[in-house]
């Protein structure tokens, strides 16, 4: 099956959310950072990236940014799962194509139907 990768750096969050892929059949790459997720998304080429908005090195739209300037990654479509993104996050991903967010608490039942429908033939449905 596909491959997700996670940029979060929280242990407990990646954790629960790779486990919560591996259950649903997907294999699952992980970074703490965004500059060791841009480098993994570069390298391994996942076919989606869940992301923190806040990350220790970087926030995740500033990430976003460089993983959309790069040919190598910029199609692959790019999920924020955030329990504090500001309205100017929020607003920036719902412009930029082939992104999308989810809010926590994540629902566990839920979590990896909600990603999916963001991921179409060729990258992002409208969700």
């Amino acid at each position: 099956m596909a491959t997700v990768l996670l940029i979060e750096d929280n242990a407990q969050n990646r954790r629960l959310e790779k486990d919560l892929f591996e259950v649903a059949g997907y294999t699952v790459i992980e970074a703490e950072s965004a500059k060791d997720g841009i480098a993994l998304a570069a390298e391994k080429k996942p076919r989606l990236i869940i992301m923190d908005v806040r990350l220790p090195d970087m926030r995740g739209t500033q990430a976003m940014r460089a993983l959309r300037a790069d040919e190598r990654t910029r199609g692959i479509p790019v999920v924020f799962v955030t329990a504090s993104a500001m309205p100017e996050e929020i607003n920036q991903i719902n412009t930029v194509y082939n992104c999308g967010y989810i809010t926590k608490p994540i629902n566990t039942r839920t979590f990896v139907k909600e990603v999916e429908r963001y991921i179409g033939e060729n990258g992002m449905k409208n969700a």
